[in-house]
């Protein structure tokens, strides 16, 4: 369940559009010049356990370039912290915190999601294989691990966006679960 979670921490706001011929190099500024901001979520999660999907909405925080913050309203209250390698997670008015190093594979996610946040292509690239599709109006960026540990969690991560800000993210895992993220436009 953590380490889902800590997947679902990939979604947020790119900034400023570049004109130049579009690439990955180009996206990869774009989400770079991003300082973070605040955007609102709804989260539909397919699991194979369950007979319909689960719907969670809320609100996602990121501030660069180390810190991730998802605060669930729906369907229950429950906040998630990511700063540095310390993840904080407060549910039920209990509250977990762990260090990332302990959780190798986790680590790596994250490692990979702060990168995209950050548009840091070659630490992307030291996990994920990343393939570009679309324009700079309306992008796709997958994610396929190449790390073995990785790929034994998440099949593909699916980014997408406008410009520089991630509109959406879908994640296959490795067991056939799969949620699907839709984020609002920043608050500006």
């Amino acid at each position: 369940m953590i380490l889902r979670s800590l997947v679902l921490l990939l979604t947020l706001v790119g900034g400023s559009a570049h004109t130049a011929d579009w690439g990955l190099a180009q996206l990869m500024r774009m989400l770079a010049d991003n300082a973070g901001g605040r955007v609102g979520f709804v989260e539909t999660r397919h699991l194979a356990i369950l007979d319909q999907p689960l719907t969670a909405t809320g609100e996602l925080v990121y501030i660069a370039p180390a810190r991730l913050e998802r605060h669930t309203e729906t369907p229950l209250r429950e906040s998630m912290v990511l700063d540095g390698d310390t993840l904080t997670l407060t549910r039920e008015g209990k509250t977990h915190t762990l260090r990332l190093r302990d959780y190798p594979e986790a680590a790596a996610l994250i490692e990979s999601i702060r990168a995209t946040l950050a548009g840091d292509r070659a630490a992307l690239e030291r996990t994920y294989a990343l393939s570009l599709a679309g324009t700079a109006a309306q992008w796709t960026l997958d994610l396929l691990p190449s790390d073995q540990a990785v790929a034994k969690v998440v099949l593909r991560i699916r980014v997408s966006g406008s410009k520089g800000e991630v509109r959406g993210v879908e994640i296959l895992q490795a067991d056939g679960d799969r949620s699907v993220m839709r984020i609002e436009p920043p608050r500006r």
